[in-house]
C-alpha cells in the first residue's frame, strides 16, 4: 500500500512587514526555498512531479501561477510543473494534504507542496479591492453580515469568557517561547538563511524580548472600541516561504532518502464563516476520530496563532495540555505569511518531532470562509 512522507522540509525566516524580506520578489522568495529544499535533500529536481504551491492573495506579483513561475526561478527543469492553491490561511497546510492524496493515489511519486506570501508587496484584501467577493446570495443567507476575522476573534473571546489579561498573557507567552527557541538554535535545521541588497536575514524577525504585560495592555483594540483584539494578541503581517519533499517509502528507498515523518491522516472542516476562525475544533475532532487517536496521544499540537482566543478557545474544547501546544511560539511572535503559514508550521512540526522524538504531531489552523484543516504526523 502507498503511503505518503516527508524526507525534508525548510524554511526562510519571517519577515516582518517592510522588514529584510520586503525587497524580495515573492517568486524569488519561492525559489530560494525550492532550491534550499533541492540542496538539503540532495534530490534531482527533474525527479519532482509536481510542486504545488499554496498563496492567498493571488494579485499583482503573485499573480499568474505563482508554484509555476517559482519552478523556473528556481532553475529547475522546465518539465517540473508547478500549480497554485489559494485555502486562505491553510493554503499551504492544503498542498501538504493534495500532495499526500497524489502520492497514496499513484499520481505522483516524488512532490513538493509548500507556499509563500509577501505581505510588505501584496498587502493582504488587495485581490479584492473595491470588489465585494461575497455575492447577494452569500449575503441573503448571513443578513448582509460582511465576515471579518478581527471581529470574528472577538466573537470567540466573548462566548469564551477569554479576558484582555489572558490573551494577552497568552501572547507574551509565545514571544518568550519563541525567544527560548531562537536562543537555544531549535529553529536553525529548518531555518535557509536568506541573502538579500540588505543583508542577510538569517532569523525570525517579529519575536519580540522584554514584554510585560503593562505594555500590552496599553495598546488599543484594533477591531471593537472596547474590545480585547489588539495587534499584540494578534498574528503579525510578514513575509516568508516553506516548502517540504515529499515522497512514498518506497520511492524514498529507491532514491536514497531517508524519511522524518508520515502523513498519518489529513482532514477539513467547516464551521460558522462568520465567527469564521472556530473550525480547528471540529477539524481536530474529525483528524482524531479518524485516525483512531486520542488527544493523549499526540505529543505536540500546533494551532495556528491567528490571534490569541483561536488557540485558547481549542485548548478549552479539547482538553489537551497546554504544555504540547506550541512549545516554540506561533504567529503571534514569529509572524503569519498567510500563504506561506500552513507550510511554515508544518515545517516546525516536522522538526520538533523529530528532535524530540515524538511520535505523532498534529497541526491545524483557522482559514478564511470558516474552514480549518487538521493534519496528524507519524514519526518514522
Amino acid at each position: 500500500m502507498r503511503d505518503a512522507v516527508i524526507v525534508e522540509a525548510v524554511r526562510t525566516p519571517v519577515g516582518k512587514r517592510n522588514g529584510g524580506l520586503s525587497g524580495v520578489h515573492p517568486a524569488d522568495l519561492s525559489a530560494y526555498v525550492l532550491r534550499g529544499l533541492a540542496e538539503r535533500s540532495g534530490i534531482d529536481p527533474a525527479e519532482v512531479d509536481d510542486v504545488v504551491w499554496g498563496c492567498v492573495s493571488q494579485a499583482g506579483e503573485q499573480t499568474g501561477d505563482i508554484g509555476r513561475t517559482a519552478v523556473l526561478a528556481a532553475g529547475w527543469p522546465e518539465s517540473v510543473p508547478g500549480v497554485t492553491v489559494d485555502r486562505q490561511c491553510g493554503s499551504s497546510q492544503q498542498t501538504v494534504s493534495f500532495a499526500a492524496a497524489g502520492l497514496i493515489a499513484g499520481q505522483y511519486d516524488v512532490v513538493v507542496a509548500g507556499g509563500v506570501e509577501s505581505m510588505s508587496r501584496v498587502p493582504m484584501g488587495f485581490s479584492s479591492q473595491g470588489a465585494n467577493p461575497m455575492g447577494e446570495q452569500f449575503q441573503a443567507r448571513y443578513e448582509g453580515v460582511r465576515p471579518n476575522q478581527g471581529v470574528g476573534a472577538e466573537m470567540i473571546a466573548e462566548r469564551w469568557g477569554f479576558s484582555r489579561t489572558q490573551l494577552d498573557e497568552f501572547s507574551l507567552a509565545s514571544h518568550e517561547k519563541a525567544a527560548a527557541a531562537q536562543d537555544s538554535g531549535a529553529f536553525d535545521a529548518e531555518l535557509l538563511p536568506v541573502a538579500t541588497l540588505d543583508g542577510t536575514v538569517a532569523a525570525d524577525e517579529g519575536v519580540r524580548r522584554g514584554g510585560s504585560i503593562e505594555k500590552l495592555a496599553g495598546l488599543k483594540p484594533a477591531f471593537r472600541e472596547d474590545g480585547v483584539i489588539t495587534a499584540g494578541n494578534s498574528s503579525q503581517i510578514s513575509d516568508g516561504a516553506a516548502a517540504l519533499l515529499m515522497t512514498t517509502s518506497e520511492k524514498a528507498a529507491e532514491l536514497g532518502l531517508t524519511p522524518i515523518a508520515r502523513v498519518h491522516t489529513a482532514v477539513l472542516a467547516g464551521d460558522d464563516p462568520i465567527i469564521m476562525l472556530t473550525a480547528p475544533i471540529p477539524a481536530t475532532k474529525k483528524a482524531l476520530r479518524r485516525s483512531g487517536l486520542s488527544v493523549d496521544d499526540i505529543g505536540v499540537f500546533e494551532v495556528n496563532e491567528a490571534f490569541a482566543p483561536v488557540p485558547l478557545a481549542w485548548l478549552a474544547e479539547l482538553g489537551a495540555d497546554p504544555k504540547a501546544l506550541n512549545p516554540q511560539g506561533g504567529a503571534i511572535a514569529l509572524g503569519h505569511p498567510l500563504g506561506g503559514s500552513g507550510a511554515r508550521i508544518m515545517t516546525t512540526l516536522v522538526h520538533e518531532m523529530r528532535a524530540g522524538g515524538i511520535r505523532y504531531g498534529l497541526q491545524t489552523m483557522c482559514e478564511g470562509g470558516g474552514q480549518a484543516n487538521a493534519t496528524i504526523l507519524e514519526l518514522l
